[in-house]
This record gives C-alpha cells, structure tokens and sequence, in this order.
C-alpha cells in the first residue's frame, strides 16, 4: 500500500505540471489583462506599460509560468489586479463553496444511492420506471432552469426559503443551492447504483448468502451493496472537484460568493494571477480526490490488493 501511495504521488507531479501549464497557456491568450484591467476605456501606453512590468506581463509566457510556479511552492499565489493576494480571496471563497459541496455530495450518496438500491431491487417494476423517468428528466433539464425554478417557488413564491444566500453562506441556506447544484450528479448516481445492484443481484456470492439464511438487510447492506459501489465511488471521487469547480452557475443564481464566483469575476475582468490560482487548487483537488477513490476500493472489494 505504501509502495502505490508513493508511486500515485510521483505520477501526480507530471500531471499537475502539464494541467497548471495547459490552463496558464489558456488564461494567458483569452485577451489582454491589462486591457481588462483599464475598463472600457484604453489604457495610456505609459500606464499600460507599467502595468505590465508591475504584474510581470511584459516577460515571456514561460518565463512568467516558471515564476508563477516557483511562487506557488512557497504558498504564493500572485496579487489581484484589485491588489489583493489570491491567497486572501481563496481563503474567503473555498470555505463557502466547500460546504455548498459538501451539501451536494450528501444528497448524491444518501437519496442517490438510496433510489437506486430501491429500483434496482425492483428493476422493471411501476417504481423502477418512475425513477428512470424522473433522473432522465433532471438530466434533460439545465442546471440554471432547475435553479430559477427552485429560487421562484420556494424563495418568491412559498416564501420558505431565502431567494439569495446572506454573505455568511450558513450551512443551512445552502440547502436548495446545494440540491441544485447536485441534481444532475444525483440523477447519474441513481442510474449507476441501480444498473451495479441489477447486474450484481445475479452473482453466485450473492446466491450463496441467501441460500445460507441471511437476512434480507444483510445480504443488501453487506455482500450486494458493498461490491456495487465501486463505480459509484468513482463518479463520486471525481465529481468532488466538479462541483467545486463547476459551481458558477448556481454560485450566480443564489448570489453566493464562492469559487465559482471568484473564477467568474476573474474571467470577466481578464485577472489571470485569480483564474490561475483558483484552479491550480481545483487541480490538486482533483488529483487528492481520485487517489483517495483508489484507496477506497480496497475498503469496498478486499480482493484489491496494491502492489
């Protein structure tokens, strides 16, 4: 196990590397920052040649990736054309958008697996068909459709919950964004619990538990569940950085000042030192997320063993 942790960590150098580079690349030919930067009216050529110097534009692309680099190992993430570290806004918008993830994936693994341990139970009856429905119906729908109909009926309409989420962002105004933001992943949760439950229903381990007297409960809880959520737990590992970083839509809708937020105000005004840096963590979430899904499968299967 130690020998693969170690081995996964040096594979993750190599691809931190060239993501961060492929983004930094991208950021960096979207448009002029410092055109962004002056607003609707253009910048003197003094001025914009100051400004270029301060921030480190007038250098090269690589040489401007290699300083971001060595900064970003030193905890350094560059300053906002605002003038503010990335590191302060980061450390204002991840907590926020983490608890709003945190929302999303219980719904995913509570009401997704749920559904789709009862339908794949019942597979071809009325509620199997009703569910399969409904999933292919949220799926169908976009995300910021669901949000506006959600912020109309329950926010203006019924009055039960806020229309928009106060700056706090309390976990319990969360709850609608959080379910918004989920709706798709849960749906896809719900289709693959099902699909792994029906398939693993047939198999000769799950014959022998009933044949030996099992209780129902246990033989779902504990041979058919347990082995069936592998593919679950991999959706669910990588949808982890998804949401967070995938948030942007809901974050506007419900006036949440998150990550999603953040990329969008530094996409809108060119900040590329902002874009670079939310991602670059989204990158390492990514990454941390998939190795724990690896981890993970040797609790789910004990028949996966790691060299």
């Amino acid at each position: 196990m130690g020998r693969y942790v170690v081995r996964r960590l040096l594979q993750m150098i190599p691809v931190f590397v060239g993501a961060t580079l492929l983004i930094f690349l991208m950021v960096n030919v979207m448009g002029d920052p410092v055109a962004g930067l002056c607003g609707e009216k253009q910048c003197d050529p003094a001025t914009a040649a100051q400004l270029r110097r301060e921030f480190g534009l007038d250098r090269p692309v690589w040489q401007q990736y290699l300083t971001y680099m060595g900064h970003v190992f030193t905890g350094d993430f560059g300053t906002a054309f605002t003038g503010q570290p990335v590191t302060e806004l980061m450390g204002t918008a991840f907590p926020v958008t983490l608890r709003l993830t945190i929302v999303a994936i219980l719904f995913e693994v509570v009401i997704g697996i749920a559904c789709g341990v009862v339908t794949g139970m019942r597979r071809g009856r009325p509620v199997d068909t009703a569910v399969l429905l409904l999933t292919l119906v949220v799926i169908s729908v976009p995300t910021f459709v669901t949000g506006l109909l959600l912020q109309l009926l329950l926010g203006v309409r019924w009055g039960w919950v806020r229309p928009s989420v106060s700056p706090n962002a309390a976990l319990g105004e969360l709850i609608v964004p959080g379910l918004v933001l989920a709706s798709v992943s849960l749906a896809y949760v719900t289709r693959l619990t099902r699909t792994s439950i029906a398939e693993n229903r047939r198999s000769d381990y799950v014959r022998t538990a009933v044949a030996k007297g099992l209780p129902r409960h246990r033989v779902i809880t504990r041979h058919l569940l347990r082995n069936s959520l592998i593919p679950v737990v991999t959706f669910i590992g990588t949808d982890i950085g998804a949401l967070m970083g995938g948030a942007i839509v809901t974050e506007r809708i419900f006036n949440i000042h998150g990550v999603g937020y953040q990329l969008y105000q530094g996409i809108l005004r060119q900040n590329t030192q902002t874009v670079v840096g939310f991602v670059t963590v989204l990158v390492l979430v990514f990454l941390i997320a998939n190795l724990l899904v690896d981890l993970l499968y040797a609790v789910l299967d004990p028949r996966i063993r790691y060299a």
